[in-house]
């Protein structure tokens, strides 16, 4: 059984199967989904979903790229969402450098807000980072020099391994989608080679990123298997291994034993 740590169920392209969607994933061996939010909206929905179907939860928050376009209230509505049941976490949020959608100051300013909210509340926060590997570095640093350890996870990773190691120290899993079986991305492979597998999580962020050999498709959590196996092999483990102790990980950081 495996944990789809990320993905956008909210999605219009789920929008007419997606109960279709939930019960592939569940015959795939897929136990329970996060769908995340990235708008105070889309916050609002992945909560409703995650209330309409036992085997999901939810993170609420708003995603760097669409800071600038958050209305007025939206902050407040999020920490409003944060404290429901099926919560799971605080995100996705972090920093974007690829992406001029949101002023940088303005991406920090909400990266902040998030790790203060998720550190108020013991939640762990879901951390985006696109091009912007030393400032998210930096406030993380500082966030961890103040109040230690860091509740979270670097989602669909593809930083350097510097990274990675500086974000493990802090406390925070590193999570891979399905990048990791692209011809194209041997240096993310070398990065997940040196993880240790009990600081590893794994996920679709659906319906992007399809893994090989679904790609081109539009993604959803049952393909995590084949991240999920593409993995353990790369990592020579058995994949019944892999799958229960990044599975372990999962419900341990997002405390999801008792959320079905």
């Amino acid at each position: 059984m495996l944990i789809d740590t990320h993905a956008h169920l909210d999605d219009e392209r789920f929008a007419s199967d997606l109960a279709d969607v939930v019960r592939r994933a569940q015959e795939a061996g897929i136990e329970h989904v996060i769908t995340i939010g990235t708008t105070a909206e889309s916050s609002q929905t992945a909560l409703s979903l995650a209330s309409q179907f036992s085997a999901l939860s939810a993170a609420v928050g708003i995603q760097p790229n669409h800071v600038a376009q958050a209305q007025t209230g939206d902050w407040d509505r999020i920490v409003r969402l944060s404290s429901k049941e099926k919560v799971s976490a605080i995100g996705e949020t972090g920093l974007d450098r690829y992406w001029d959608f949101t002023p940088f100051e303005q991406q920090e300013d909400y990266f902040a807000r998030h790790l203060e909210l998720a550190h108020q509340l013991e939640l762990p926060v879901v951390i985006h980072c696109r091009d912007a590997e030393a400032d998210t570095l930096a406030m993380l640093r500082e966030r961890y020099d103040r109040h230690g350890p860091i509740s979270g996870v670097m989602h669909s990773f593809t930083g350097s391994l510097e990274t990675a190691l500086a974000c493990l120290e802090m406390g925070l899993y590193i999570s891979f989608a399905g990048m990791v079986t692209y011809k194209n991305a041997d240096d993310l492979r070398q990065v997940a080679k040196k993880i240790p597998l009990e600081r590893m999580l794994v996920e679709t962020d659906s319906p992007y990123l399809s893994p090989v050999p679904k790609r081109g498709k539009r993604n959803e959590p049952a393909h995590l298997v084949h991240t999920a196996s593409f993995l353990a092999d790369l990592l020579a483990v058995d994949f019944a291994f892999f799958a229960q102790q990044t599975s372990r990980n999962a419900r341990e950081l997002f405390r999801l034993n008792g959320k079905d």
